[in-house]
């Protein structure tokens, strides 16, 4: 689902950004062309080397470089999703605003293809009224939003949301994303999954060794391919 595909990744400043690194290896080593977009913020936690050398394709970083005045425009319009991970409160905040002063916030103003979110930050900046305000307002545009999950954060243990899906997830998303016009969009699937059980009295059964693997990933390839 992802050969040749035309991916834009962004990635913004919070420390799950190490994460987005194994995602863009993902989706890169899938087939998709991965271009990457770091914000200033972003560059303080992982180098744009790192994603250049992972995806093969420059990083790009800002709209005031010479020679690239109209990223915003060819990037927005040149690709075939958006995915942003980690999306930090901040840049939440500036989308649903829809402000543009950056480039990857210019992008999204531009943007006319799926766009994908994964927050990632504090569980209390996770849970405060300002951003959960601002995730509904993007939903309402369309956006889709994976995570963010329970676990450790980086000041510690949490049992509320606020951890960054893991790349694996929101490379799942991405995906079903992509697969909207596929042919099993918006279909109706059924799998069955497991052993069978055949009884021979009120005690006994015949069955089998049955994991159910095998109807797990058919139902998450289903789900994958819409």
């Amino acid at each position: 689902m992802l050969e040749g595909r035309r991916v834009l990744l962004g990635v913004s400043g919070g420390i799950a950004s190490y994460k987005s690194c194994s995602l863009a290896r993902a989706m890169a080593d899938r087939g998709a062309l991965v271009t990457t977009v770091m914000t200033r913020g972003a560059s303080e936690f992982v180098g744009p080397a790192t994603f250049e050398a992972l995806t093969h394709q420059p990083v790009l970083r800002s709209i005031w470089e010479p020679g690239h005045a109209l990223d915003h425009v060819r990037l927005a319009q040149g690709s075939e999703l958006i995915v942003i991970a980690p999306a930090t409160a901040h840049v939440i905040a500036r989308a649903a605003q829809g402000l543009a002063d950056d480039l990857l916030t210019t992008i999204l103003v531009a943007a006319t293809v799926p766009v994908l979110l994964a927050p990632a930050m504090n569980d209390a900046m996770f849970a405060h009224p300002a951003t959960q305000a601002n995730l509904e307002t993007l939903r309402s545009r369309g956006i889709a939003i994976v995570g963010p999950d329970i676990g450790p954060l980086a000041e510690g243990p949490s049992a509320e949301p606020g951890r960054m899906s893991e790349p694996d997830v929101i490379l799942a998303h991405a995906v079903r994303l992509l697969a909207r016009s596929g042919p099993l969009a918006g279909a109706r699937v059924v799998i069955t999954s497991g052993p069978t059980r055949e009884a021979i009295d009120p005690i006994r059964f015949l069955s089998n060794r049955s994991s159910g693997k095998m109807g797990h990933r058919l139902a998450e390839v289903a789900w994958e391919r819409g």
